[in-house]
């Protein structure tokens, strides 16, 4: 028999053509009630991010001329030559150095990232160069990004800030290369290192840029070469340095 169902079958919601809603269960208690929350994005507002850099990109701002390589880099340098974005007020911490562009990477360097890939390690080291991993509070962060407009205001240089319990342990890591990590463990770690990508580690020991691959910041350091305290005075190219004792403890953290 033709005509007499249309291919509805009999009663019902399928077969009068009102069909129920997307998600409808016949009335039972649907599983997105059924499934308790579970914070999946908590604390989203308050997690930290990191600009990737690549060697690739790093290798290209060398060979442009815009990043020198006879200089220690660090974020200063690398925000002057538009390599890179950081904006604080949005949760930027810092640059992730990584590894893409390591088999081409050729420059050496000592730079200083907020974090980096192990192999992004391993291609700096095998030329020669140093890497180092340090923190820098939002406002340190400013200052660092921002060199200019805060000279321009005549406020002392703040201290940098340590780095919260939760990452302490990223920073004390010789195989991460943080700053607040033994010197020597951090060349245990280069050893090791290069015995697992089988390079001979070179002997920056005996180079003439020796200084400057191992020129460092001190913890609570903003810029290389200026210490906390001190005012920089662009307009008379003068550096004035506190006086009074009790200043002079409290930016050397002694207070």
């Amino acid at each position: 028999m033709e005509g007499k169902k249309s291919g509805r079958g009999h009663k019902g919601q399928t077969q009068r053509g009102n069909r129920p809603r997307l998600g409808f269960e016949g009335g039972q208690t649907p599983f997105y009630i059924v499934i308790p929350k579970y914070g999946y994005n908590k604390g989203h507002s308050y997690r930290r991010q990191y600009q990737p850099l690549s060697l690739n990109r790093l290798q290209y701002l060398i060979d442009l001329g815009r990043v020198d390589p006879c200089e220690p880099i660090d974020l200063t340098q690398l925000v002057n030559a538009r390599g890179i974005t950081i904006q604080p007020l949005k949760r930027d911490y810092g640059i992730q150095l990584v590894e893409e562009g390591a088999d081409n990477f050729a420059a050496k360097i000592n730079i200083e990232v907020q974090w980096a890939s192990e192999l992004a390690i391993a291609a700096i080291e095998r030329n020669g160069g140093t890497i180092i991993t340090g923190f820098y509070d939002p406002r340190s962060l400013d200052v660092l990004c921002k060199p200019v407009p805060f000279f321009l205001r005549g406020q002392p240089i703040p201290k940098r800030m340590l780095p919260p319990e939760e990452l302490v342990p990223y920073y004390m890591d010789a195989q991460n290369r943080g700053y607040l990590a033994d010197p020597a463990k951090v060349q245990k770690e280069r050893l090791i290192l290069a015995k697992k990508y089988g390079y001979i580690l070179p002997d920056i020991s005996k180079d003439v840029m020796y200084s400057m691959l191992t020129m460092r910041k001190d913890p609570l350091q903003i810029f290389f070469g200026l210490a906390p305290g001190w005012v920089v005075n662009l307009p008379e190219k003068k550096i004035l340095k506190p006086s009074d004792e009790e200043l002079c403890r409290y930016y050397r953290d002694e207070l």
